[in-house]
């Protein structure tokens, strides 16, 4: 019997936060799924792909195909770009899509609006590794952010929904104006922690026992290692802040370590440095099923390069739970041409 070939569906981005708002606990367990099927080889990741402008240095967009197995199998590509210059604008630094494509005949499913996606998928990431990073080093109780904006504010959602609580807060922000009206966000779902403005990184650092990067750095800013002497946990989301000397004195945990070592990420930076990767201790994968051992006395680097099957896993989940309330909006005749000879 023939394939049938599936319907076309957008999804917006409103459709999309219906469905992961509150679902925090939800997202991280999809996330740590990917992850394992990724460590146990059901996965299929390629490099991604930049697209740069000679006349636009610091924008960029990235194409991100994959496969993911496992019971929800589907292959896909997100489609994100990152144009810094449009904060001035008004409107987000980063938009996306997310194609979805039907694991048996490989006709896209959906696109699906994924600047909320990635979003959540790296918080999720970010707040899982929190998690396993500190189950044996004690919970952080003083949280810093070096860089405001909706990655900063996704990543503080994630935790808090996956029931982390903190003392004290502090935010650094190149923009006073971000890190206020990051601060206003903090105030309002923070709890009791005390707030605090920092004026550069050094200081918040030095203060903070979980520090979480979330800049749009494309050179390391952050370069000197006694800074970290009181051996904080580092979600280094950004990937480019931190400089090869305090990659080399940390304990490194990647996502996929053949990723991280491009684009001139800090971890591919130290490689360069130290012309080998002995510094790299694991990934992610291996600390799950602890084969490896995270001290506590060295500073602890989670360095993702962000992987494509965690955006599809997330997808996925949009797409079946957005397509099990009927509220799929299937685009009718989009495939046309469906008879070999007319």
């Amino acid at each position: 019997m023939p394939a049938a070939v599936p319907s076309f569906g957008v999804i917006s981005g409103a459709q999309v936060q219906e469905v992961l708002t509150g679902q925090e606990r939800k997202i991280v367990e999809l996330v740590e799924s990917a992850y394992r099927l990724h460590g146990s080889g059901d996965t299929v990741n390629p490099p991604s792909y930049f697209l740069r402008f000679p006349d636009r240095p610091t924008s960029r967009i990235i194409a991100l195909p994959a496969s993911l197995g496992g019971e929800s199998a589907v292959d896909g590509l997100k489609w994100i770009s990152s144009f810094p210059d449009n904060v001035k604008a008004g409107i987000p630094r980063a938009s996306a899509v997310l194609i979805l494509n039907d694991h048996e005949t490989g006709y896209p499913l959906a696109c699906l609006e994924s600047s909320v996606i990635s979003a959540a998928r790296t918080a999720a990431s970010a707040a899982l590794a929190a998690d396993l990073l500190s189950r044996d080093r004690g919970r952080p109780q003083r949280i810093g952010f070096i860089g405001s904006g909706l990655i900063a504010r996704y990543i503080h959602t994630y935790l808090a929904g996956t029931g982390w609580s903190f003392d004290e807060l502090g935010v650094y922000d190149l923009s006073a104006d971000s890190a206020e009206g990051f601060r206003g966000y903090l105030q309002t779902s923070a709890g009791d922690g005390r707030i605090t403005l920092h004026r550069n990184a050094e200081s918040l650092i030095r203060s903070s026992d979980l520090v979480v990067f979330a800049t749009v750095a494309g050179t390391p800013h952050v370069t000197d290692p006694s800074w970290f002497t009181h051996n904080p946990l580092v979600l280094h989301v950004s990937l480019r802040d931190l400089s090869p000397e305090i990659v080399l004195n940390s304990v490194n945990i990647l996502d996929d370590v053949e990723h991280c070592m491009k684009a001139d990420t800090s971890p591919h930076l130290a490689e360069q440095q130290a012309g080998n990767r002995d510094f790299v201790t694991g990934t992610l994968y291996d600390v799950m099923n602890r084969a490896v051992e995270i001290p506590a006395d060295k500073p602890v680097v989670f360095s993702p390069f962000g992987l494509g099957v965690l955006d599809l896993a997330v997808g996925r989940h949009v797409y079946d739970e957005t397509l099990r309330a009927g509220r799929l909006n299937v685009i009718d005749d989009f495939f046309s041409e469906l008879r070999r000879h007319g």
